[in-house]
């Protein structure tokens, strides 16, 4: 599998699977915002999320691939504490803001700062067309956060702390996926970095999760929550698995770019799921962002 991996980077059939891996990361990842952000508390729900992934990662890490080279584990360190930073932030956004109000301003604001990373440590560059596709697929994600601020009946009381939380988390996001991408590409087989990506970034929250849960007067029952924790685990190694592979075998700046038609699927989660109004406007705002994110593909 990884040699078959690694023969298509660079070529034309790789830019085919990372776009399908992209949209897939998209998909995937609006799944698992709604897990975090839906039935339990969303430290609660994180906690038991890493824990199970990192569980199942452990003994593919220990004993399926190649351990990781000895330049890896400084990277490794790096993609602790940025992922750290990334979950804290959007566990405390997501407990003072409605779902659909903070997911489309954390997924606008990381993919414009990812574009320009991109540019400055892979020296990958836009066109003016893709540039254009950009500005549509923000001013859709923004627009569409906007729209909820304006029509937002509930979480109004903390909404200001919520938005700033929310962009902070999209600056993260847009450095670990650079970093991540800059990861991937650092080890020979890319396989040892997912393993041990999902390890390593395991560890912090299931601590930060236990010692909450022990402080809460009413604690909800362990066994739908840890249910939630490995179904939520499969969706992150899909989510996340399929960005980092896309970033290795194409433009990192793209991958980013087509990964945020996940505020696309997120309001439509909001809407099924979380019965959260939807209506013709948000409508047209979702359309616009798949729509941006068509131009940057064609325009490559």
């Amino acid at each position: 599998m990884s040699e078959w991996l690694i023969s298509l980077e660079g070529t034309e059939a790789g830019h085919t699977v990372a776009l399908i891996l992209a949209l897939s990361a998209a998909f995937l990842h609006a799944v698992f915002g709604a897990l975090q952000k839906g039935r339990h508390d969303p430290w609660l729900t994180r906690g038991a999320i890493d824990f199970s992934y990192a569980l199942m990662a452990a003994p593919f890490a220990l004993f399926v691939v190649p351990w990781p080279e000895a330049h890896m584990w400084p990277i490794f360190v790096g993609v602790f504490f940025i992922h750290v930073g990334y979950k804290v932030l959007q566990a405390f956004a997501y407990t003072k803001g409605a779902y659909t109000v903070v997911y489309p301003v954390v997924r606008g604001t990381g993919p414009l700062i990812t574009v320009i990373g991109a540019y400055l440590i892979f020296n990958e560059s836009f066109t003016l067309v893709q540039w254009l596709g950009v500005g549509v697929l923000l001013a859709g994600i923004f627009g569409l956060a906007l729209y909820n601020l304006m029509f937002l009946e509930t979480d109004r009381a903390t909404l200001p702390i919520a938005l700033g939380l929310a962009l902070c988390t999209g600056v993260f996001v847009a450095l670990y996926t650079t970093y991540d991408a800059y990861g991937i590409r650092a080890t020979a087989d890319p396989f040892t970095f997912l393993a041990w990506f999902f390890l390593i970034d395991g560890l912090f929250m299931p601590v930060v999760a236990f010692r909450h849960y022990r402080k809460l007067e009413n604690p909800p029952t362990l066994a739908p929550l840890m249910l939630r924790g490995v179904i939520g685990g499969f969706v992150a190694f899909a989510s996340f698995g399929s960005i980092m592979l896309a970033t290795r075998l194409d433009k990192v700046g793209e991958a980013a770019i087509l990964r945020e038609t996940s505020t696309v699927f997120a309001a439509v989660i909001g809407w099924l799921v979380l019965k959260e109004t939807v209506g013709p406007r948000r409508v047209a705002l979702m359309a616009l962002i798949a729509v941006g994110a068509v131009i940057v593909e064609l325009g490559g």
